[in-house]
Order: structure tokens, then C-alpha cells, then sequence
């Protein structure tokens, strides 16, 4: 997963600045942009702006400018439908203002629900899952002539290798660069599988251009991404097999996730790579390794636990048990000693016991992690879980198991923090700080957001900042 329901849930973000390959020709209108859910709906809305500016739609800032609107969403938790369903009967005043205005729904809410959207939400003119966007533009055509439209068709094909996405962050420093589509790890709560089909990898010489493109216009951070980036492996095309089944000829012409971030990091020193969603079943020693030998792959791995009892996460069919998830973090902790760790929490996942959540508590002390993105137990529509299992976890008893979770972690993540004062990091400045307009802040290595006076700093500089304190979230320093 790579959504955090602790810190934002369903975070939205608007077509802010048009950044990269944003030249519009022969213009038809403005398209409105706004994502929900995990970075890989982001990076697909860099996606969809890219194809949709090929076609002559410029995005814009705000809904009241524009003719075209896609809401690009998240089906991981209800919590997230919901959000979106709200945010569709706020935009029935503006349709009703510009009768001309189409609004589409994308992503993983769309494939989910399908022609249902059509039928209940009488506002949504067309329907667009994650593997149709090369089709949006006949589709918003053929919904100008007065049809209603659906494109839900998963693809073992697809990864958009070939757009260059138009770059919706807008502080220009940072991108994301999404190298694989889709999961086969089949968690039972999850509907990703669903939604976004089965697991295909990127050409690796498409992303290094891509990097370096990204490089050369100003970038000096990029994050690779992927549900499950450990297991990207490219070796000539096709849908992704496991190494033994590849013959000793595509076995020599291969590339894992550790050759490709071998690769990203030698683009150059000034390039820093990050990269999301490990998965402990497929972090290999080979990946930390290459982590350990580039000093501008970044020293923090997101790596999801979900439960820490064995016999909950055979319930998730996630694959591992407590002792092998503990022997992935005794590696990296022995390979990457100055490495930031962060996972995710599910509780009150179905007949979980409150000795079994002790587990997770238990577990989440042991590993002291930097952070957690935390969440109660969702049961999703079609997953295996929805399937085979009662959702029987009283809500309250979710609520007072999370909790507990979270007041664990915020103490853990002050603790960390403490551990900071005093020592000096090197920091790309990303921007003014959202508090104050004479700070700058930054991330150091470690993904710990640091806060600290202007000085003579500039945005997209690496700098070097002493922590002198710090709160549970944020370091606070000054420039060295």
C-alpha cells in the first residue's frame, strides 16, 4: 500500500503548474485535475495530463476554469469513496453553471465500480480505469457527442513507458517516476490486484531517460515507485516471471530492482533516489546492498508489516511470517546501520485477539520505527477477505487498537528524533516552510522533514543543517 490514513487521508492535489512537456497545441480547453489516495495516482495524473495536452487540453488551477474535470481516485479504503462521492455532489453546482462541463472519474474507484457511477451519480459523464488512459481522448470526444462512456479493460501490457508525464508538483525538485503497474501478492484485504491488474515492469532504458530528462530540467530528486518495486524485473518484455523460470539467456540480460537502482543512482551524484513500496517478502540483501554503496540512494525503506502476529498475517496472505519480517529488518539494520524505517499498521483485521494486536505492539517496539502510516481494518468489496471472512472486530475495539498504535509510534518517532539533535544533515531544500515564510524546509537522506532560517539558501540546493530540536514530526535546525 502507499497511502498513509494517520497523516493525510486521500490526499487531493490539483493541476498546480505545468512543469515538464506541457506545450499545448491547437487548444480545445482546460482540464481539472485532482488526485486521491496513494503517490501512484499522482504520478498517473502526470500521466493523464500528458496525453490529454498531446490532444489540446492545458491543465488549469481551479475547477471554475475548467471544461473538462477528472477526479482520479483511490478504492483502498471506503473511507476514500466516500471522499470522492462528497466531492461529486459539490461539483453539481458548477455543472449546473456550465452545462458544458464533463467531469470523469479515473483509477482504481473507477474500475471498481464501473457502470454502477454511470447509473448512481447522474454528474459523471465518463468512466476511465488506470490501464485506459491512452484512450481519454477518444472517449471525451465521444462523450461530447452526447454519449456516456466507459473504459475499464486491465492491460498485461501497459506502462505508459513511452508518455512523458507532465510534472503536477509543482515545486520542481522533486518527481516520481512510476516503473512497474499493477500487483500479484494477491493480500487478501486488498483490491489492487482488481484494480490495477497483474504485475508488469518497465523497460529500464525508458526510465533512465526519463531521470535524466527530469536531471537536466532542474530535478534533484526522483522517487521510483511501484506496489511492490522489489520485485521489478525486466528482461526483454512481457509479463513479469519469477528469476527461475527465466532461461540462462534472459537471466543474462536481465534487471532487478537493484540493478535498476544502481543504475538511477549513476545518472549522477546530484540526483537523489528514493523509491516506494517495499515488500518484506521481496527485499533482498542485493537491494540493501546497492543502497549501501551509493551515497545519493537515500537511507530510508517504507516497509509494510501490517500485523505482528504470524497467524494474522497468514489471514492477509501476506507471506512471511514475524521471524522472517524481523529477519529483514536485523538486515537492514546490519547492512544500512543510519537507515530511517517506516511500515504500515492494519488493526482489527478479522478475529484478530487482543493478545495478537499485543503482537503488533510488541513488534512495532522491537523495530522502532521512524514512522507509521496507521490504520483500522476496512473490508473492501470482492477482496479474499471480504470472501472467507467475517469482519467480526467490534469498531470501537479497531478505534481503541489504533489507538494504541498510534500513541505508540508517536512516542517512538519523538524518541527518534531526539536522536538527532545535535548532528549535522545534508539537506535539498525543497521549498518556504509551510508555517513560516522565512524558513526553508527540506528532507535529509532519512526522509525527516527538516525546518530551518533561509540564510542564503536556494530552492533545489543541497545544504548542510544542524538539528538543535525537534517535536515528533519535524527536525528543527540552521544552516552549518
Amino acid at each position: 500500500m502507499l497511502i498513509s490514513e494517520n497523516k493525510v487521508i486521500d490526499e487531493t492535489r490539483q493541476g498546480e503548474a505545468t512543469v515538464l512537456n506541457a506545450e499545448v497545441k491547437d487548444k480545445k480547453g482546460n482540464l481539472y485535475l485532482e488526485s486521491y489516495g496513494c503517490q501512484m495516482n499522482f504520478s498517473d495524473s502526470e500521466i493523464v495530463a500528458s496525453v490529454m495536452a498531446e490532444n489540446g487540453y492545458a491543465t488549469t488551477q481551479t475547477a471554475e476554469d475548467a471544461d473538462v474535470i477528472f477526479l482520479n481516485t483511490c478504492a483502498i479504503r471506503e473511507n476514500a469513496e466516500q471522499r470522492v462521492r462528497k466531492r461529486l455532489s459539490e461539483l453539481k453546482a458548477l455543472k449546473k453553471e456550465k452545462p458544458h462541463l464533463m467531469v470523469g472519474v479515473l483509477g482504481c474507484m473507477a474500475e471498481r465500480l464501473k457502470e454502477k457511477f454511470l447509473e448512481e451519480e447522474k454528474l459523471v459523464d465518463l468512466v476511465v480505469g488506470p490501464d485506459a488512459y491512452r484512450d481519454l481522448p477518444a472517449l471525451v470526444e465521444r462523450t461530447e457527442s452526447g454519449s456516456k462512456s466507459v473504459n475499464v479493460l486491465l492491460s498485461l501490457e501497459e506502462t505508459y513507458a513511452d508518455i512523458n508525464p507532465v510534472r503536477l508538483t509543482g515545486n520542481g525538485i522533486s518527481a516520481f517516476i512510476s516503473i512497474m503497474r499493477g500487483c500479484d501478492n494477491m493480500c487478501s484485504f486488498c483490491v489492487v490486484p482488481f484494480t490495477r491488474g497483474r504485475e508488469r515492469s518497465r523497460d529500464p532504458e525508458s526510465i533512465m531517460k526519463e531521470a535524466r530528462e527530469l536531471f537536466e530540467a532542474g530535478y534533484r530528486e526522483i522517487t521510483l515507485l511501484g506496489q511492490n518495486v522489489d520485485s521489478y524485473l525486466w528482461f526483454g518484455g512481457g509479463p513479469k516471471k519469477e528469476f527461475k523460470l527465466l532461461s540462462d539467456e534472459e537471466k543474462a540480460a536481465s534487471v532487478d530492482f537493484a540493478d535498476l537502482l544502481k543504475m538511477t543512482a549513476e545518472i549522477s551524484p546530484e540526483l537523489r533516489v528514493r523509491f516506494t513500496t517495499s515488500h518484506p517478502r521481496d527485499l533482498t540483501d542485493k537491494v540493501l546492498h546497492a543502497m549501501a554503496a551509493y551515497d545519493n540512494i537515500c537511507k530510508y525503506i517504507h516497509l509494510p508489516v501490517q500485523s505482528g502476529n504470524t497467524r494474522v498475517l497468514s489471514l492477509m496472505n501476506r507471506g512471511y511470517s514475524r521471524e522472517w519480517y524481523m529477519d529483514r529488518v536485523e538486515a537492514v539494520r546490519r547492512i544500512l546501520p543510519d537507515c530511517a524505517l517506516s511500515t504500515d499498521i492494519i488493526t482489527g483485521f478479522c478475529t484478530e485477539t487482543d493478545e495478537e494486536h499485543k503482537d503488533t505492539l510488541s513488534l512495532m517496539e522491537w523495530a522502532a520505527f521512524d514512522y507509521s502510516y496507521m490504520f483500522k481494518y476496512s473490508e473492501r468489496p470482492k477482496t479474499p477477505a471480504e470472501r472467507k471472512y467475517t469482519d467480526d472486530i467490534p469498531e470501537e475495539v479497531k478505534t481503541a487498537r489504533l489507538t494504541e498504535v498510534i500513541q505508540l509510534q508517536n512516542r517512538m518517532s519523538l524518541e527518534s528524533n531526539k536522536k538527532d539533535i545535535g548532528k549535522v544533515f545534508e539537506v535539498l531544500v525543497e521549498g518556504p516552510s509551510k508555517k513560516s515564510v522565512d524558513d526553508f524546509c527540506g528532507r535529509n537522506s532519512q526522509n525527516k522533514m527538516i525546518v530551518f532560517p533561509k540564510g542564503n539558501a536556494q530552492k533545489g540546493q543541497y545544504v548542510k543543517v544542524k538539528v538543535n530540536t525537534c517535536t515528533s514530526a519535524t527536525l528543527i535546525g540552521e544552516l552549518v
